[in-house]
C-alpha cells in the first residue's frame, strides 16, 4: 500500500493574492513605512497621513502602512497566553465570555497605543483603523490559528486575528502578527524576534486556510472551503512554504498509520522548474534523526518520490525544500500482521 502526499502549487490567477501587483514595486512604500518608523500612535490620522500621501495606488498605500505595523509593534505573547486562557474558562457561557471579550479587546486597544505592544486583536485592530483613515475597505478576522506549538482541536477556542482587505474590487488576506517576527519559547519565557516576514502579505487563500481557519467560512475567500475538521486534522505547515509557493493538498489527515515495509509517495508540483536536489525529508523517531535525500523522479514541472519504512516506531516526517522546512506529517509503522 501507499499513503499518498500531493503538494501542489495552486494558480495564481484563482484567488485574490500578492502575485496579482507582480508589476507593482513595493520598495517605495516600504521606504516610506520605515522613514516613519518610531512614529507615535497618538495621532492615527496623521500617521496614516504620513504613510499614504507620497503614494499613488491603494495597494501601495495599504503596503506602508501593513510593513509600518509590522516592523513597529512588539508581540505580546504573554497577554495573548492570558487571553486564551481566560476564554477556555469561559467557553460554556457564551454571555460571560462576550462581556469579557469587549473589556479585554478595550484593555488591549489602549495597550497598544500607549505602548506599541499588543496581541494579534491589536495588529489586526490597527492595520484595519489605518487603511480605514485611507479610505481603504479593511475587516479583521477572527479564528484559529495553527502552528506546530498550537493546533486545535475540539475543545479548542478562536485564538487569532487577522485581515482582509479589499484591493480594486478584490478581497487579500494578510497576518500582520505573523508577519512581524516569531515567538521564541526560552527557559525564562517568551520572547518576541522581530522579523518581518513577506510571506503572509496577500497571501494565497486556498495555502492561507491551511493554517488560518475564520470564524465565517467565507473569509477564506475559496467557493468550497474546508471544513473545521479537514483543518484540524491537516498537516502542519510552516511559513516558508508561503514563499515557495506550495499547497499541502492530500492526505488531509497529518495522522496516519501503515505497516512495516510499506511505502509513502510525494509529489511536488511548482508552476516553474527548480533543482530537485533541492528536496529532501527529514525523519524523526525518538533519538534518531536522519536526513534523506530521495531519488526523485521529474516530469515536466511534477517532482516525485517515496520512502519505505523499514522499522517500527512513530516518525515525524519533515518535507524540506531548498532547506526550508515546508510541512510536517506523522506516521506510526507497525509490524505487519
Amino acid at each position: 500500500m501507499k499513503l499518498a502526499v500531493f503538494l501542489l502549487f495552486m494558480n495564481a490567477a484563482l484567488f485574490g493574492q500578492h502575485s496579482d501587483f507582480g508589476l507593482i514595486d513595493f520598495k517605495k512604500a516600504d521606504s516610506v513605512a520605515y522613514q516613519f518608523k518610531g512614529a507615535s500612535l497618538k495621532n492615527l490620522p496623521l500617521l496614516t497621513y504620513k504613510l499614504t500621501h507620497a503614494l499613488d495606488s491603494d495597494v501601495e498605500k495599504f503596503r506602508a502602512i501593513y510593513t509600518w505595523v509590522c516592523t513597529n509593534i512588539e508581540n505580546d505573547y504573554s497577554a495573548f497566553q492570558r487571553t486564551v486562557k481566560k476564554r477556555k474558562k469561559l467557553i460554556d457561557d457564551n454571555a460571560a465570555l462576550k462581556k469579557w471579550n469587549s473589556e479585554a479587546t478595550a484593555k488591549v486597544i489602549k495597550n497598544l497605543l500607549k505602548h506599541k505592544k499588543t496581541a494579534c486583536t491589536g495588529y489586526a485592530y490597527l492595520v484595519r483603523e489605518l487603511a480605514t483613515l485611507a479610505d481603504i475597505n479593511c475587516k479583521i478576522v477572527n479564528g484559529y490559528g495553527r502552528t506546530a506549538n498550537s493546533i486545535p482541536d475540539d475543545k479548542s477556542v478562536p485564538n487569532h486575528s487577522w485581515n482582509a482587505v479589499e484591493l480594486k474590487g478584490k478581497w487579500y488576506l494578510c497576518d500582520p502578527t505573523w508577519s512581524a517576527g516569531r515567538i521564541l519559547l526560552e527557559d525564562d519565557g517568551p520572547k518576541f524576534q522581530a522579523e518581518y516576514f513577506d510571506g503572509y502579505f496577500l497571501a494565497m487563500p486556498a495555502l492561507f486556510v491551511k493554517n488560518h481557519y475564520p470564524l465565517e467560512t467565507k473569509w477564506t475567500l475559496l467557493e468550497k472551503p474546508p471544513s473545521f475538521d479537514d483543518f484540524k486534522r491537516g498537516p502542519v505547515i510552516y511559513k516558508e512554504i508561503f514563499k515557495e509557493g506550495i499547497l499541502a493538498l492530500e492526505p488531509k489527515k497529518m495522522h496516519h498509520e501503515i505497516a512495516k515495509n510499506e511505502s509513502i509517495s510525494f509529489k511536488l508540483t511548482a508552476t516553474k522548474a527548480f533543482n530537485k536536489e533541492g528536496i529532501s525529508m527529514e525523519l524523526k523517531t525518538g533519538r534518531s534523526h536522519n536526513k534523506i535525500v530521495p531519488e526523485i523522479k521529474k516530469l515536466q514541472n511534477d517532482y516525485e518520490f517515496s520512502h519505505a519504512f523499514d522499522k517500527t516506531g512513530l516518525y515525524d516526517i519533515h518535507i524540506v525544500l531548498r532547506e526550508k522546512l515546508i510541512a510536517t506529517y506523522v506516521v506510526r509503522v507497525k509490524r505487519q500482521k
